[in-house]
């Protein structure tokens, strides 16, 4: 079962090939990112929008975090330690894809800010198990001859958007995961703007990284704005191929909200 609230939206056209998987950002809830992907619109595609595990202490308001951001003072941690979003996403990816039968490449990760991070940071520690996985599964020297031991194949999540969403380490892989990634961020002078390297840290973690920069602040707010994402998801969202199948672009609704 998946251990926090969530927000679940089937697909539109009642074929769901793929799962977007949303991660919302520092201080929010899985409330606003239930009716972004519900107003999304992307066709043979259901939308899971996943509430942080931790509520932030000391406020009065409904205010969510992945991992403890704060320290004793208040002021954020330059150096967070993500264990906790990363335990909470792995239960959740192993609900889906024993429980449920979603094969990884038909999961698509979608996050904001701390949110994005979180995606990315999980998306190379799932690959990392499933590299792991691969080379135990690999006959040994002494194995005998005509073993029918399989071996395993390892598997990659289908997508990531990260919006504003760095991540938090540095990463060391012997092979980079193979998940297409996209980072949506904001320039200087933006409260939100990525650190000069965080760009070249997705490259090393990821083979197919897409860069998209424009300015202004938080969540993409036009249809201009989700343009790009709308055109990376038209790549890469799984389609059954049926009759009177529509387009990623032409299914796009720009949600009214602006997500935190």
């Amino acid at each position: 079962m998946i251990p926090v609230p969530f927000v679940y939206n089937p697909s539109d056209d009642g074929t769901d090939e793929n799962l977007l998987i949303l991660l919302h950002g520092l201080g929010d809830t899985q409330v606003p990112f239930g009716k972004l992907g519900r107003q999304l619109h992307l066709p043979q595609t259901a939308t899971l929008a996943l509430r942080a595990p931790e509520q932030i202490p000391f406020l009065y308001e409904h205010a969510f975090q992945w991992y403890t951001s704060f320290d004793p003072l208040g002021e954020l941690i330059d150096r967070p330690n993500p264990t906790p979003a990363l335990d909470l996403m792995s239960k959740v990816v192993e609900h889906l894809t024993k429980d449920c039968r979603w094969p990884p490449h038909r999961i698509h990760l979608f996050g904001f800010a701390q949110g994005g991070s979180v995606a990315a940071e999980f998306a190379l520690k799932y690959w990392r198990s499933e590299l792991s996985l691969h080379q135990k599964s690999l006959p040994s020297s002494d194995a005998p001859s005509g073993s029918d031991a399989s071996e395993h194949a390892s598997r990659a999540f289908g997508s990531i958007v990260s919006v504003s969403g760095p991540l938090l380490s540095y990463p060391t892989l012997s092979r980079p995961c193979p998940t297409p990634f996209l980072i949506f961020h904001r320039p200087p002078p933006a409260e939100s703007a990525l650190a000069p390297d965080a760009v070249t840290a997705l490259r090393k973690g990821f083979t197919k990284v897409e860069e998209v920069k424009m300015k202004g602040e938080g969540m993409p707010r036009s249809k201009e704005e989700f343009e790009p994402i709308m055109r990376f998801w038209s790549k890469h969202l799984g389609r059954r191929q049926m009759e009177g199948l529509y387009e990623v672009m032409s299914g796009m609704a720009v949600p009214p909200h602006e997500a935190r």
